[in-house]
């Protein structure tokens, strides 16, 4: 990974107008797994939520697949949105856990869904929603899809080592969904950026199961060195939302919802602190879901929306980092 004292993270921001939102959605499994239910990986819940903010998450059943949450969630937006299948033309699946390697599990739900459309997978981590989601504007934008299905999915229990206590109790599994269609010319993405630093690849990866490293039951689970991550994190979110958030010719005050992943609370309080947030802006739901990867934003997004609290013309930041070491931030007009 790169020095702190020239950090990779200065990557251009663009704007993206003339998409919107019209339908979110949103999916987690019904077996919540609490603290006390990990008592035998030797984890105290007081320690779990002392060092992560999560009181419990969910797991999916050994039934229940990536692509069962991901139509889950897709079947809700699709539904709150009143816009007929038929016309969907796009899907876009942001996930690290597909079903197989190959084909791509966005074609699963693809002809579940009953969609005639596209489909493929974005493999970004736990930035792969927001990396989904200005690839789903730039075809809308573009006159490319008339609406575009875009979905963050992950079923993290079936990659961290259950006797991992480090990494284990972090993450849950989930699905989130957004359709996106075209919109004024007011709304839509004020700024992003998408960045990468592959220099910090091997500081959160999973080494077996690819080309260059063959099936290995040793090397199947997710591989974690949360030390350089959660620093590397802080710096990041609080310097490329300041960036973000100017080029959008913003203030932070003015930006009505932070809509950030869900990876530890105290990343997300870093953050609060340092950019002076008010805290009932931030959106947490990490305490009762844990650290859903891809989910975690277009969750957050959906149950905010739900709840009655985004009206048309508020501003939300978007922010995703995890694996790759992959960065996606967006300020969206509603």
């Amino acid at each position: 990974m790169s020095d702190s004292s020239t950090p990779s993270y200065q990557s251009p921001m663009r704007k993206l107008t003339g998409v919107q939102i019209v339908g979110t959605g949103s999916f987690v499994p019904d077996n919540v797994v609490t603290n006390e239910d990990l008592a035998s990986l030797g984890c105290d819940a007081d320690w779990i939520i002392q060092r992560t903010g999560i009181h419990e998450r969910r797991h999916a059943p050994p039934d229940m697949a990536t692509s069962d949450m991901a139509i889950a969630a897709a079947e809700r937006c699709i539904e709150a949105s009143g816009v007929d299948r038929s016309e969907i033309d796009l899907l876009l699946l942001g996930t690290f856990t597909p079903d197989r390697l190959f084909p791509a599990t966005a074609t699963v739900v693809q002809d579940r869904l009953g969609l005639n459309c596209g489909a493929m997978d974005l493999v970004a981590a736990c930035s792969g929603f927001v990396y989904s989601l200005i690839t789903g504007m730039q075809y809308v934008a573009t006159g490319g899809s008339r609406y575009a299905l875009v979905i963050g999915a992950d079923t993290n229990s079936r990659v961290v080592d259950p006797q991992d206590k480090k990494t284990y109790p972090l993450f849950g599994d989930g699905a989130g969904a957004v359709l996106l269609a075209a919109g004024s010319s007011e709304q839509g993405a004020l700024s992003y950026t998408l960045g990468a630093d592959g220099s910090g690849t091997e500081l959160l990866c999973r080494d077996s199961g690819g080309a260059a490293k063959p099936y290995d039951p040793a090397g199947w689970y997710v591989r974690m060195d949360g030390r350089p991550i959660f620093k590397w994190a802080v710096r990041l979110v609080e310097e490329v939302s300041r960036n973000a958030i100017e080029a959008a010719g913003l203030s932070i005050e003015q930006i009505d919802w932070w809509l950030l992943h869900q990876a530890n609370a105290r990343i997300l309080e870093a953050a609060t602190e340092s950019l002076g947030l008010d805290r009932d802006r931030v959106v947490m739901h990490l305490d009762r879901y844990g650290n859903t990867s891809a989910a975690s934003i277009p969750i957050a997004l959906d149950e905010t929306f739900r709840a009655g609290n985004i009206s048309r013309g508020d501003h939300l930041l978007l922010s995703g980092f995890g694996a790759g070491l992959t960065w996606g931030t967006t300020v969206l007009r509603w």
